[in-house]
């Protein structure tokens, strides 16, 4: 027999640990690895003869139906091995299928149990609504069960839904009954059910395009493992056992995780509070120090990369030096820049943008730093193509929101055009080295990725382009990915399903600018920061890779 808890430390760590732990106990207790066999308890076959018996007087007394013949069971059928005291059977042999009858609602008594799909716990066959018929009339017509019956959900979504019925009572016709014969225990079937192998074998037999589902005649022919009766009552006591501890388990995980949450938020903000460099260093010393407790999932890591990005546009990421200059002598050299190119004919004189009020900035920023609109400290800001040209087999890459991803682009399903359509696009949208791109139409709105080397290709109407003007294009990828313009965008984006941002909306982003050398500092602090998070992140992955390889070892 296996020695389940020892096991039960790494289903605690692992990710889905505890429900694989579930899936194994209950694959254990099918294979009859559960419970030690106990030759006084008599076989299976014993069990069989006296099922016959009652079935054959059940048929005499009219109270079932004479069931149709069963084919004999091929090896290939058989999902794996069994005890030599246990015997596979096929469900219509020891018990029948959608036993209760149709019911017209007129003919429900006011107080009879009415049981729909969505009184079921999925899982764990918890009964969490129970309604009378008078809380619950309807129209359509009712299977009955009885006391006893195993009820099913035999559509798709609600496979799961398995109970033993506790008293008489109705149900949607999406759920049937089954009758099992007396010498069944009717919990150790209902575990049947909810196993490995018979999950397998109804993922082959579905019928059935929106609402797939179990047939009745495949349902009877569905194999199980029958073992002696007072084996199937001691395997359900232990299934219970193990699964009560597997709850508490996943209690004690929740609480774990709100107390982890509570710590990793702490330091954050321990982080963000953060005085001076000496502080700074000091607070990421101890989250470096106690990462894997701090951060041991990756929504609490995603939080500390967060927490790197706000700490570099409140300016608290490196320390300023004067000797730098300032923001606002890297604006005048902007301004200059952007007179010559208008005079060149290679921009257009930008519309003037509104001031930014004090009320719109979101914390402090250094003396040498200061607020700008993006479209200040950028030459253009554009989208591609808003007409859709035709599309090839062969020809110039057309990119859309779909190829940009975080951070990077992804040149995989892409559309292509001929070299008309590809020049005339990018007489208007020209991406080059460096620009920004970012998502402005769809779901993934706000997701943005620079343009990398030697990249030659067009752009569609849902993604924008912003060209930087004596900006770091690093520094401005990061900032676009911080919350202060996280949160713009969630503010300014239009439309429901398909949302979108405009280019002026765009263009009035209001971010904090330091002066170029210190850009060139804060992306130098944030790629190790962020290397050092990807390396324990790294870590943290593969321990837990390592213990969800390891319960999958469990046979």
């Amino acid at each position: 027999m296996h020695d389940l808890i020892k096991y039960f430390d790494i289903a605690f760590d692992a990710p889905d640990g505890i429900k694989k732990l579930r899936e194994i106990i209950l694959s254990l207790a099918m294979q009859g690895k559960l419970v030690p066999q106990n030759p006084s308890e008599g076989t299976a076959s014993d069990l069989l003869k006296e099922i016959e018996k009652e079935k054959k007087k059940l048929i005499k007394e009219g109270k079932i139906k004479p069931p149709k013949p069963l084919p004999p069971i091929k090896p290939e059928e058989i999902p794996h091995e069994i005890p030599d005291t246990w015997q596979w059977v096929r469900l219509g042999e020891v018990g029948v299928y959608n036993y209760g009858s149709t019911v017209c609602p007129e003919n429900i008594l006011p107080d009879s149990w009415v049981l729909d799909l969505e009184d079921i716990e999925k899982d764990t066959s918890k009964i969490v609504n129970r309604f009378k018929y008078r809380e619950r009339m309807s129209k359509s017509n009712k299977n009955s069960f009885y006391k006893g019956d195993l009820l099913y959900g035999k559509l798709r979504p609600y496979l799961n839904k398995v109970i033993v019925a506790d008293d008489d009572g109705y149900c949607t016709t999406e759920i049937v009954s089954i009758f099992l014969f007396s010498n069944i225990s009717r919990f150790f079937f209902l575990n049947c059910f909810k196993a490995a192998y018979f999950k397998l074998y109804i993922d082959n037999k579905m019928y059935g395009v929106k609402m797939p589902r179990l047939g009745t005649d495949d349902a009877n022919l569905s194999l199980h493992p029958l073992p002696p009766l007072a084996e199937q009552h001691r395997i359900v006591k232990k299934i219970e056992s193990l699964m009560a501890l597997c709850d508490a388990l996943e209690e004690l995980k929740k609480s774990a995780a709100v107390k982890l949450q509570s710590s990793g938020n702490a330091a954050i903000e321990m982080l963000l509070s953060s005085g001076d460099e000496e502080d700074f260093n000091r607070n990421w010393t101890f989250i470096r120090d106690n990462f894997e407790e701090l951060f041991s999932t990756p929504e609490n890591i995603k939080s500390l990369k967060k927490a790197i990005l706000q700490l570099a546009v409140m300016g608290k990421l490196v320390p300023q030096n004067p000797s730098e200059g300032t923001a606002s002598n890297l604006l005048k050299e902007i301004e200059k820049e952007k007179k010559k190119l208008i005079k060149e004919g290679k921009i257009k004189p930008p519309k003037p943008l509104p001031p930014i009020k004090p009320e719109q900035i979101p914390h402090k920023i250094p003396n040498t730093w200061q607020w700008v609109r993006l479209g200040e400290v950028a030459s253009k800001v554009t989208d591609g193509d808003h007409k859709t040209p035709p599309r090839l087999e062969e020809g110039y890459r057309l990119l859309s929101a779909k190829n940009v991803r975080d951070g990077y682009l992804n040149f995989e399903n892409c559309d292509l055009i001929s070299e008309i359509y590809y020049l005339k696009s990018r007489e208007r949208c020209l991406p080059e080295y460096g620009d920004l791109l970012i998502v402005s139409v769809g779901g993934t709105i706000g997701r943005s990725s620079l343009v990398p080397e030697d990249s030659k290709f067009a752009l569609v109407r849902s993604v924008a382009l912003i060209k930087p003007l004596f900006l770091n294009s690093k520094f401005l990828k990061n900032i676009m990915d911080s919350e202060i313009l996280q949160s713009q965008i969630h503010l300014k984006k239009r439309g429901g399903a398909q949302p979108c941002l405009y280019l002026s909306e765009i263009e009035r982003f209001y971010c904090p600018l330091p002066p170029l050398a210190e850009q060139h500092r804060i992306v130098k602090k944030i790629e190790s920061l962020m290397t050092v998070c990807e390396a324990l992140e790294e870590s943290i992955q593969t321990k837990t890779k390592t213990q969800t390889t390891l319960l999958q070892c469990i046979r």
